[in-house]
């Protein structure tokens, strides 16, 4: 296979609201950005490999992906998002849960809670690699392996239009419930780029990621979250402060967190606890490398929510690193 592991994906840089046509040579294609992991497909004479975006070997976690892999014609390789479903809608939780099981307990699972993978690019096939053919040209590809019955259950065609005011829908905070966090842009004439951020990347307005910088109450225990991102120039800069947590976040955060050193940027800082107060918000700094999903209202200036926010969950997925400056 010329497309093998360890693969650099081909990424999409954040923006806030949906471009225009002018924004990508070619004109654009929009997809729904499902709630997953994102993942590679290797179906090789060799066998069956499936990648995380960050190069780990998921292929003993899902084994049901792995074995619809081996039927498949080879070489074949598929570039989409894991997901797993239940009540209705995308679990982020239950999948976490299924990339960390291996044997047996992995087995298991793919009875109990199956995944699959959403598949939105085609970067092999036998005739050779695609990365080169423009997107529109990989995109028929994709559509006619699965209208031939080449691909099927558990993988799936991920959604996309041309049409804007579609892709405008996909973000309202309704889709949001059933687990679409947004939409990812395309030049229609773009080739596949390994590892860069060619395309656009919006999510839906409801929700964003920051890292847990300090706390409020116990470290074991939290009560409440103040959340940060880096700013262009380095700093790690107050951007919201979440709602009292529910019982069941407190213990899953006090088992991740743990105290900052003292060059943490905001030891011995002072936070106000409110807009208009002058009172101090009594916090404790931790180390900030854990990010968390939160969500908030449109009340934001410059990056930094005014009201409290609703913590959503831990991104395991996504380093520090990867967040946009506040504001981004």
């Amino acid at each position: 296979m010329a497309v093998s592991p360890p693969f650099q994906p081909m990424l999409a840089e954040a923006r806030s609201e949906l471009p225009h046509a002018t924004a990508l040579p070619g004109g654009l294609a929009f997809e729904q950005k499902p709630d997953g992991y994102r993942a590679i497909l290797f179906a090789g004479r060799d066998g069956v490999y499936l990648q995380s975006r960050n190069g780990a070997d998921l292929t003993g976690a899902f084994p049901e992906i792995a074995a619809a892999g081996r039927g498949l014609p080879s070489p074949l390789v598929l570039d989409g998002e894991l997901v797993v479903a239940k009540d209705g809608r995308l679990d982020f939780g239950e999948l976490q849960a299924r990339a960390r099981r291996r044997g047996a307990g992995a087995r298991q699972a793919a009875r109990s809670r199956p995944a699959h993978l959403i598949v939105f690019d085609v970067l092999e096939t036998a005739d050779g690699p695609r990365l080169d053919r423009p997107y529109r040209e990989r995109r028929a590809l994709l559509e006619n392996l699965f209208t031939d019955g080449v691909l099927s259950a558990p993988l799936a065609l991920c959604p996309a239009t041309t049409d804007r005011a579609t892709a405008e829908e996909w973000l309202d905070p309704a889709w949001g419930t059933v687990g679409i966090e947004g939409v990812v842009v395309k030049g229609l004439t773009q080739r596949y780029t390994p590892g860069r951020r060619g395309w656009l990347k919006v999510r839906a307005r409801a929700s964003a990621e920051a890292v847990v910088a300090s706390v409020t109450g116990p470290l074991s225990a939290p009560s409440t979250l103040l959340l940060g991102r880096w700013d262009a120039a380095g700093r790690l800069r107050f951007i919201a402060r979440t709602a009292p947590l529910a019982p069941a976040a407190r213990r899953e955060l006090g088992a991740l967190l743990y105290p900052g050193d003292e060059d943490h940027p905001w030891m011995g800082r002072r936070f106000s606890a409110g807009w208009g107060t002058r009172e101090a918000i009594d916090h404790r700094p931790v180390a900030p490398d854990t990010v968390v999903e939160f969500a908030g209202d449109t009340a934001v200036d410059d990056g930094r929510y005014r009201h409290p926010v609703r913590y959503l969950r831990v991104r395991d997925d996504v380093h520090p690193g990867q967040l946009p400056p506040p504001g981004g």
